[in-house]
């Protein structure tokens, strides 16, 4: 099994305000069904960009790592079989939250499976 982040820009949900009702509830759906299967580990969405910064000694300041036009706006990590099934659910995600999707396979890290399994 391997862990993928599917998620999407800021922004990138563009639909009339009257919708969101819909939307929320087709993402959910997808989430329902991603959890029934086994295959939701943890998503969602963020409200603004706020960030913090904690360095290596602790200070907390306010800002992203680096400033960028682009970040994050909501997000889902799924654990499937394959390659092609990550792909079906970030297309499922993309037509429930009408817009596209980005997915990318996370690093598989023997220590953390074999610490889960405790």
């Amino acid at each position: 099994m391997a862990r993928y982040l599917i998620s999407f820009n800021d922004g990138d949900m563009d639909f009339p305000e009257e919708d969101f009702s819909a939307v929320s509830e087709a993402a959910h759906a997808v989430m329902r069904d991603a959890m029934s299967q086994g295959a939701w580990i943890v998503g969602g969405g963020f409200q603004g960009f706020s960030p913090r910064r904690v360095a290596v000694d602790g200070l907390v300041t306010d800002g992203p790592l680096a400033e960028s036009p682009v970040h994050i706006g909501g997000f889902a990590v799924l654990e499937v079989s394959t390659d092609n099934e990550a792909v079906e659910w970030a297309r499922r995600i993309a037509v429930a939250c009408r817009c596209a999707q980005e997915i990318r396979r996370i690093m598989d890290d023997s220590e953390q499976e074999s610490l889960q399994k405790i």
